[in-house]
């Protein structure tokens, strides 16, 4: 970590007392090793609240896609650029998959504004359970419905996912879409301007992924997390409009 890393992280800390919790978080990861879904993300950087980008020894990362909405073109290998200095491993594969990963192989675990875009959270955290060592973190950020284009739907129960779950759910699930169709705020949502789009970006979800499957609550993570093998150790709210969980993997 360079000094000026360190000066601007300083300041962060004692200006702004919300984000002091996470920037501790943030350096008990220095120099491990982690796994990022779906990013890299601006909430993980020199200036957010979670500068975990600058604390670790490296973070490799995982698309769904070799070209997607938000990172455009990638490739896999050497090339995961998640800051202009360091460099981690890229993987193409579904969250909920994993594919060329080994089990009990990271310190930590990253995903940002990710899990709602996954038909079958329960199956991918669990999948995401695996790949931690034993006692590894997992830092969620999920959105805040009440300032985004979901505020207008309910959220999502812990037996519905449990039902996705034992259903077998995969990326092809169109359960919610009448909820999202009916109930979605255009005005919010920077990337379209109509029904008419709205319901063209549906149809087209598995190459896409923009759809929200489900709405997130900090007590409905929670009780997702415990389920799923995690210890929950604190939770947040950071403007402006995440909600922040970091849990621990609690071995078998």
């Amino acid at each position: 970590m360079k000094f000026s890393q360190c000066v601007i992280t300083l300041i962060s800390y004692v200006t702004r007392p919300e984000k002091r919790k996470l920037i501790n978080i943030s350096s008990s990861l220095k120099d491990k090793v982690g796994l990022e879904i779906g990013g890299p993300s601006t909430f993980f950087n020199l200036k957010s609240y979670f500068p975990v980008y600058v604390f670790a020894k490296r973070i490799d990362g995982v698309n769904f896609s070799a070209e997607t909405v938000w990172e455009g073109k990638i490739k896999e290998g050497m090339s995961y650029n998640y800051t202009n200095q360091k460099k981690g491993v890229q993987y193409i594969s579904e969250a909920s998959e994993l594919g060329d990963i080994k089990n009990d192989n990271y310190d930590f675990l990253l995903s940002c504004h990710s899990l709602e875009h996954v038909g079958n959270p329960i199956k991918t955290l669990k999948r995401w359970y695996d790949v931690l060592k034993k006692s590894g973190k997992i830092i969620l950020v999920l959105p805040d419905k009440d300032f985004t284009f979901d505020h207008n739907r309910p959220y999502t129960k812990f037996d519905h996912l449990l039902q996705d779950f034992n259903s077998g759910i995969n990326e092809h699930d169109t359960t919610d879409f009448e909820e999202i169709f009916r109930l979605h705020d255009i005005a919010k949502d920077a990337m379209i301007n109509s029904n008419e789009e709205l319901k063209t970006r549906m149809e087209d979800n598995f190459s896409n992924r923009c759809v929200h499957h489900h709405v997130y609550s900090l007590e409905l993570i929670k009780e997702l997390l415990n389920y799923c093998g995690f210890n929950v150790t604190y939770q947040q709210k950071a403007k402006p409009f995440h909600l922040v969980t970091v849990a621990e993997k609690i071995s078998n």
